[in-house]
C-alpha cells in the first residue's frame, strides 16, 4: 500500500514541477510580451482608452495570479534558495491575525540539500501547515529545524485543541497516511504527541541525503 501511495506522489510531484515551469516559462512570459507590446501601441498611437487601461489591469492580475499558482505548485524561493530558506518564507506566508507560525533552525539559510529531497520535505510541511490552520483552532505554531545524528530532525508544535493520540491512526485520514508513505520511503520517523487542549507537537526525523 505505502508503494502505491509513494508511487502516486513521485508523479504528482513531477507534474507539478512541469506545470509550474510550463506556467512561469511559456506563459507567464507570454502575458508579458503581450503587456509590452500593447504599451508600446498605444505609446506609438497616443491612445489611452478606458478599455486599453482595463486591458492592461486584466493582463496584471492575470500574471499575478499565475505567479501565485506557479509558487503554490512548485515556490521559486525553494528551487533558487533551498529549503530553509523556503521554509523561513512559508512561515511568514501562512502567518496572519489569526496564527503566526514561528520559525527557527540552527541549520544554514544557505545551506543545500538534492533537490528531490527539498522538494518532498517542503511538501510535507506545507500539507502539516495546512492541516493545521485548517483544523487545529490554534493561534501559535512553532516549527524547528536541526541536523542531529546524520539525520534532519523537524518539530512541529501547535498550541491549538490537540486530540487524543491513542485515536489517531483511526482519524487521521489519508493527509497523514500520505506524509507517514513519504517519510517512510526516505527511512524516517513520524511520531505525533497530543492532548485534547494541550495541543500537538510531531516531530519527523529523515536520514540526510548523500
Amino acid at each position: 500500500m505505502l508503494n502505491v501511495i509513494n508511487a502516486g506522489i513521485d508523479s504528482q510531484e513531477i507534474e507539478r514541477k512541469k506545470i509550474a515551469s510550463f506556467l512561469h516559462d511559456n506563459v507567464n512570459s507570454l502575458l508579458s510580451s503581450a503587456g509590452l507590446h500593447l504599451n508600446v501601441f498605444t505609446i506609438q498611437n497616443n491612445i489611452n482608452s478606458e478599455e486599453i487601461q482595463k486591458t492592461k489591469a486584466i493582463l496584471t492580475e492575470v500574471h499575478d495570479l499565475l505567479r501565485d499558482i506557479s509558487h503554490d505548485l512548485v515556490p521559486a524561493l525553494l528551487v533558487r534558495f533551498g529549503l530553509i530558506y523556503a521554509l523561513e518564507d512559508l512561515c511568514e506566508r501562512n502567518s496572519n491575525s489569526n496564527i503566526i507560525f514561528e520559525f527557527s533552525s540552527t541549520i544554514p539559510t544557505e545551506k543545500r540539500y538534492v533537490e528531490k529531497f527539498e522538494m518532498k520535505i517542503y511538501f510535507i510541511i506545507s500539507e502539516l501547515f495546512s492541516n493545521i490552520i485548517k483544523h487545529s483552532d490554534a493561534k501559535k505554531t512553532t516549527i524547528s529545524l536541526v541536523e542531529k545524528n546524520n539525520q534532519l530532525v523537524i518539530v512541529i508544535h501547535d498550541d491549538g485543541k490537540g486530540f487524543t493520540t491513542k485515536k489517531t491512526k483511526d482519524a487521521e485520514g489519508f493527509g497523514l497516511n500520505r506524509i507517514r508513505a513519504r517519510i517512510k520511503k526516505f527511512k524516517g520517523n513520524f511520531t505525533i504527541d497530543s492532548k485534547p487542549k494541550e495541543g500537538t507537537t510531531i516531530k519527523i526525523k529523515i536520514p540526510l541525503p548523500h
